[in-house]
């Protein structure tokens, strides 16, 4: 695999039901809406970044260079994000962050592309216990695959990583910068986090 030759995508689709349905994108985090931090982590890495989204799609506009809606309408999960954003890609590889996890280290990008080019067709961090499945790098020929999978009803990411060449990106060493936002309580603690990590470096 040829470094540089990436599509980023930021998975901004979703009805953002455990927080009384908003736009988790676009909400606030340390002073500035969430999605800000997902393109900030894959900007200096990719080619291109799309946001996958469903609604506000002039707001996101701002933060991307192209906004992909659902080729589906009716919220139908990440997996749908993940197709509609490969079928746009033009570029062989797709990275894949969500719009809820602020604290994703500056390196994802690097440490995703070395486990894809190893020879997997799908890279996933993992934080020592468990998947973070929307955090990837996908093969983009991969889409038609998906198309299929979608079409008989899948949903589920990490079930249909499992049809493929899918390997483990270790990430055990940062797991905290995985975590991703799904109440006010959350919020407020990655905020503290993010305070504290800023104080360690100046």
């Amino acid at each position: 695999m040829e470094p540089g030759v990436l599509t980023g995508l930021v998975l901004a689709g979703g009805q953002g039901m455990r927080m009384g349905g908003i736009d988790k994108g676009l909400m606030e985090f340390a002073g500035v809406p969430m999605v800000a931090w997902a393109t900030q982590c894959l900007r200096p890495h990719v080619d291109e970044v799309l946001i996958s989204a469903n609604r506000n799609l002039e707001q996101y506009a701002a933060f991307a260079d192209r906004v992909i809606e659902d080729r589906v309408a009716g919220f139908h999960g990440p997996l749908m994000g993940i197709y509609s954003g490969m079928c746009a890609s033009r570029s062989e590889w797709v990275v894949i962050v969500p719009c809820d996890s602020p604290m994703l280290p500056e390196d994802l990008v690097a440490r995703l592309h070395a486990e894809a080019a190893s020879g997997a067709d799908i890279a996933v961090a993992h934080d020592g216990e468990r998947w973070h499945p929307v955090v990837a790098m996908i093969r983009r020929d991969l889409h038609d695959d998906l198309r299929d999978a979608l079409q008989a009803g899948e949903r589920k990411v990490g079930r249909w990583y499992a049809r493929h060449c899918c390997r483990s990106v270790d990430m055990s060493d940062c797991a905290e910068t995985l975590a991703n936002l799904n109440s006010e309580v959350e919020r407020g603690a990655l905020e503290a986090r993010l305070r504290r990590r800023y104080d360690k470096h100046y």
